[in-house]
């Protein structure tokens, strides 16, 4: 359960913390094609005095933001991206009962209760696939419409979150990538592989912390302020 934070005894307990990020760990599943994990031990404690990991993965291993760069000629990189875009206001919607490979638009966004014509920065969108994460069915995910992308952009989301491998469809024929030419392409963010959200608020408060990396992407500690 998390832990309430308080600013001493006595004092009203703050927002509690909620992980919304897979663990990285050794063979980790990844994007067909992206770079396999390896999180194996480089020095021990016993021979070398001290505990130090080693690490190869890509940039878009687990939970992780995509920057413009990802998938547009000389779009913005994580170098560009202030820490203010990373933190703010995001509102939960939850599309469930979504077939293998089902492309989701408007109309099931609005399903469950009628989007706001001024969205937040952030949209986060529950699809329930985060169970699948590691079985094979994980690449079968739903898709989330290029018709709808656009929508929540001009409404005003800045970060599209998904609890997939992608928005788009994954594991086609085709290379194009219709969510990520919309968000990406008007200098927006998209986050993939989130867990966690099944009990989560509807408006809630999200940070998105990256490690470091000045190209097109890297992990991210996803964290719900509840």
């Amino acid at each position: 359960m998390p832990t309430p934070l308080a600013d001493g005894p006595g004092a009203p307990p703050r927002a509690a913390l909620r992980d919304l990020s897979h663990p990285i760990t050794d063979g980790m599943p990844v994007y067909p094609g992206d770079p396999a994990v390896h999180v194996e031990a480089a020095l021990v404690l016993d021979r070398d005095g001290v505990a130090v990991t080693g690490l190869r993965m890509g940039s878009h291993t687990g939970t992780h933001i995509d920057a413009p760069s990802h998938t547009v000629p000389g779009g913005r990189t994580m170098a560009d991206v202030a820490l203010d875009e990373l933190l703010g206001d995001a509102l939960v919607v939850r599309v469930r009962a979504l077939a293998e490979g089902e492309v989701y638009g408007w109309d099931r966004l609005n399903a469950e209760h009628p989007l706001p014509d001024r969205l937040p920065p952030i949209v986060v969108i529950d699809t329930g696939w985060a169970r699948w994460f590691g079985d094979a069915r994980a690449v079968r995910h739903p898709a989330l419409d290029a018709g709808a992308a656009s929508e929540l952009v001009a409404r005003g989301m800045r970060i599209l979150a998904v609890d997939t491998l992608s928005p788009d469809p994954t594991g086609t024929s085709s290379a194009a990538f219709p969510v990520h030419e919309v968000v990406l392409g008007r200098g927006g963010l998209i986050v993939e592989n989130l867990c966690g959200l099944d009990d989560l608020p509807s408006q809630v408060r999200i940070g998105f912390f990256p490690l470091r990396l000045g190209g097109d992407g890297a992990p991210v500690r996803a964290v719900a302020f509840v």
